[in-house]
């Protein structure tokens, strides 16, 4: 009786595990998909970003040179002079939350205080961007760390 009582829990205890290793699985398959295609990104020809909404915040999200990975992004206030943003432009502030874009412009050399914040964040004049998708891969660590009401403001990985 003892070790059927004992196998049972033993059961239980493997299927409520499998979820978890089946989500981490996918993730990484998402991961090394993702990689796969910014490697296979023509170097230099444009910036990938990522828009980063934070309800509290004023900048705008990560951008990174194409080709190189998502832990070279900078988080950014986007010059908004020559070219709206894409969410401005549409009137749904944040509604484009974890898009990513192909973004065509320049960093300008300087660096913007964001007081909600309190720190400093380089300034990209944005003169034009595709939608590359709106269902992009994680490129966080943190559980939640697109929620734009979270006021945490993690590094891409």
């Amino acid at each position: 009786m003892f070790r059927r009582l004992v196998f049972l829990l033993l059961v239980i205890t493997a299927l409520l595990l499998l979820p978890g290793c089946e989500s981490t699985a996918q993730k990484g398959a998402q991961r090394t998909a993702m990689n796969n295609a910014i490697a296979a990104e023509p170097k230099g020809a444009y910036f990938v970003g990522r828009r980063y909404f934070k309800t509290e915040y004023r900048f705008w999200g990560y951008i990174r040179q194409s080709g190189e990975p998502w832990s070279s992004a900078k988080l950014v206030l986007i010059n908004e002079s020559r070219k709206h943003v894409p969410d401005r432009e549409r009137a749904a502030i944040g509604k484009d939350n974890n898009f990513e874009y192909k973004l065509f412009g320049n960093f300008t050399g300087e660096t913007i205080y964001e007081p909600a914040s309190n720190a400093f964040y380089p300034e990209f004049m944005l003169t034009g961007y595709e939608l590359l998708t709106e269902t992009p891969g994680p490129i966080f660590r943190e559980t939640g760390a697109t929620d734009p009401k979270r006021r945490i403001i993690p590094k891409p990985y």
